[in-house]
Parts: structure tokens; sequence; C-alpha cells
């Protein structure tokens, strides 16, 4: 499902992509048709027919608009980050690679839970909340589940953070603060 947007690394696998459900235009849809009710309304109560005009664009717009954005929407979970992209003409890709994934949590509203999707929110150390959204997916807890076992599988790496040189400044550091100690309490300790 990913287009030409995303370009995984060498190592990177894609485990899972999707789009919003195409539902998600049915509230724009909506609010567009009692636009234009009330615009068709008024104009055969006031007996001006162009007085429909805006209503016609007021009925259209927000559906068009809402659906544009959901084709122009695209969530993907690789092995090594998570990526949303936006837009159409213009293009937004966030990503976060697990390293910086904090949490991820989803909800259901009421007709989610019925239906089965919902909102998978990622929680990111650098942005200061929550930077990605995969919403109205199919299955969400599925997807904060793999989520999640990304994030811990990236944590428990027996990979120690820093160098070995960098460690051995933090050893010398400990022991030239710990004679500094000792001098200045008169105690010697091996």
């Amino acid at each position: 499902m990913t287009g030409q947007w995303f370009t995984p690394d060498d190592d990177e696998e894609v485990l899972w992509s999707a789009k919003p459900r195409i539902q998600s235009v049915i509230p724009a849809l909506v609010a567009g048709l009692v636009a234009l009710a009330v615009a068709a309304g008024f104009a055969w109560v006031i007996e001006e027919p162009l007085v429909i005009l805006p209503g016609v664009v007021l009925g259209i717009l927000p559906p068009l608009v809402a659906y544009f954005r959901v084709v122009n929407t695209e969530f993907v979970v690789t092995n090594q980050a998570c990526y949303r992209k936006t837009g159409g003409l213009s293009r937004t890709v966030l990503s976060a690679d697990f390293e910086s994934v904090q949490n991820s949590s989803y909800e259901q509203p009421a007709l989610g839970a019925l239906f089965g999707y919902g909102t998978v929110e990622v929680d990111t150390a650098a942005g200061g909340g929550t930077e990605l959204t995969f919403w109205n997916v199919e299955d969400p807890g599925s997807v904060q589940r793999l989520v999640l076992s990304q994030k811990q599988r990236h944590q428990s790496s027996d990979d120690i953070p820093g160098s070995l040189e960098q460690w051995q400044a933090v050893r010398d550091e400990v022991r030239r603060l710990r004679r500094a100690v000792e001098r200045s309490d008169g105690t010697r300790t091996r």
C-alpha cells in the first residue's frame, strides 16, 4: 500500500500500512447535505433560487476536503519506526523511530468499538506529547500492540549507550570525585 513517498532503509521491513477508513468522510457528507437542505429550504421560502449557491458550495466543499484528506493520508509501521504521510500536492511525513517512542495508546468511540476502528496515538520523547496519530484505522488494538512490541524489541537490545571511551571517561571522573571527597573529609578508603 505504501506509495512513492516511502523508501525503506535496506534493513527496514514494513510490518503494517493502512489508510484511514473511507467512512471518515461521512460526518462531512452529512454536514454538507444539511447545508444544502437549509440553503434549498431558504431559497424556496424567499423564492430566490440564487440564494442556494452558497449552500451548494458549503454542501460540496466539506465532503470533498474530507475525502481528499482521507485518500492522501497513509500510516506505516516498520521494524524501525512509525510514519504518517499527509497531503497530496504538498506532502508532510512525520516519523518516530522506536528508540524515541515512549508509549502508545488507542481509543475507540462507541461506533468504533462496534465496527472495529479507532485511533492509535504514539507518544515520543522528542515531541513532548503525542506526535503521531493513526486515526480511524481498523483494529487499533492490534496496531498499538505492534507499536509497543517493536518499542520493547528496540529497548531490550544488548547495546549499551555510549562508547567505551565515554564510559572510561565517566569512570575516571567518578574516581576523581571520590578522591576529592576523601581529601575533604580526611578519610582514605581504597
